[in-house]
């Protein structure tokens, strides 16, 4: 077992003890454990409320018992595309197939599907057929409802529907992932949970929808693109959590599907919180022998300060997903997490070398040592390195 890491494997969840996973959590990308990456966070989440999450990390799509590692989930399966849609991450915008994966151990291309929610979807499916099936990310987020794909230059249904799952968690899910834990934890059944913010359900009928605004159909969708412009521009009026509307996307006369209002924005505490997990900020070690995950080098030592945006650019779909509100860390928060990379780093010389260096840089020559409660002197660690005292 790799101490720190949630399992990856059934032999990874023997080793703590249990008998089986509460969510068994599939994802298209390499297993990161880092807050720049969405299944770290929810994964995370959801360990700090109390449940057990094991990872299957680009399970094998043509071999439907790749996704039986832990065996049938005691409340259900997660689903997330990956940090980026499937498709961006396959295919230039000329439509040509790119040649490496940047979240793929070694970079290489071809450890996913096209349009990897709804396959993984489907092969979940053909196991279990009644098993709560949650689907989230960038991926299921900007395909909640009926949405052009560039791709096959086709409307596609909402993804809710081709992918076979029960749920979409849309947007930033820390909310809404711990209260569909919660409910159905208490015994609620999955197609009875309707009234959690920032979730995506099914209807057969609209008996138990209120307060909802009515979409276009489908079928007039593709009748008239006007009319799916008609449809996004009353989304995009619904992305506020607080004034946002329920609302309905028809497909028959027994089937709905229902999008909540957006979930509420997290109070900086929260925020502050989500951060302070004990994330391991690096791929899992496995991954080593292909020569680690190409992606995490642009984040290492990064440190996300804020989300959300009010700009709403028309070539930007984070109104979509993170929302138009800002929501921002603390200072204390945001220092805190600078000195665990400092102490996490603190046996690459060349990391530390780059951080004294940015210090003189800043300082005018001068090398300031003021945080020791890091639990290393880079001080001296740095004068090894250069061989010489800056005071």
């Amino acid at each position: 077992m790799n101490q720190g890491f949630l399992p990856v494997c059934r032999k990874d969840m023997e080793e703590r003890g249990w008998d089986a996973v509460d969510f068994a959590y599939v994802i298209g990308d390499a297993y990161v454990d880092h807050p720049s990456f969405g299944p770290a966070i929810i994964s995370r989440i959801l360990e700090a409320n109390g449940y057990r999450v094991g990872i299957i990390s680009q399970p094998d799509w043509k071999d439907n018992t790749s996704i039986m590692e832990y065996g049938e989930p005691k409340l259900g399966f997660l689903i997330s595309g990956g940090n980026m849609d499937s498709m961006v991450n396959h295919y230039s915008v000329s439509k040509k197939r790119r040649k490496t994966d940047a979240f793929t151990p070694g970079g290489v291309m071809g450890k996913r599907p096209d349009y990897a929610t709804i396959v993984y979807g489907n092969l979940i499916r053909q196991v279990y057929k009644k098993t709560p099936i949650i689907i989230g990310g960038i991926e299921a987020s900007l395909r909640r409802l009926a949405h052009y794909d560039y791709w096959s230059n086709h409307l596609k249904r909402s993804i809710l529907l081709d992918s076979g799952a029960d749920l979409i968690s849309y947007g930033m899910g820390e909310r809404s992932i711990v209260e569909i834990a919660d409910a159905l934890k208490s015994g609620i059944a999955v197609g009875d949970i309707t009234f959690i913010d920032g979730t995506v359900y099914k209807a057969k009928d609209l008996s138990s929808v209120y307060d909802a605004v009515m979409l276009p159909s489908y079928e007039e969708l593709k009748k008239d693109k006007l009319n799916y412009a008609r449809s996004f521009y009353v989304q995009y009026c619904n992305t506020d959590p607080f004034s946002g509307k329920r609302l309905v996307e028809p497909y028959s006369d027994h089937l709905y599907v229902v999008q909540n209002p957006p979930a509420k924005p997290l109070s900086q505490p929260e925020m502050d919180r989500v951060y302070s997990f004990p994330y391991m900020r690096t791929y899992h070690p496995s991954y080593e022998a292909a020569g680690g995950v190409p992606a995490i080098e642009e984040v290492k030592y990064s440190l996300i300060s804020n989300r959300g945006c009010f700009g709403g650019c028309n070539f930007c779909a984070l109104t979509f997903h993170q929302g138009r509100i800002l929501q921002t860390r603390s200072h204390e928060s945001i220092l805190k997490e600078a000195e665990k990379i400092i102490f996490i780093n603190s046996h690459d010389l060349a990391f530390v070398e780059e951080i004294c260096t940015n210090f003189l840089i800043l300082n005018n020559g001068k090398v300031c040592f003021n945080e020791p409660n890091i639990g290393v002197n880079l001080e001296e660690i740095y004068l090894e390195k250069v061989g010489e005292r800056h005071e």
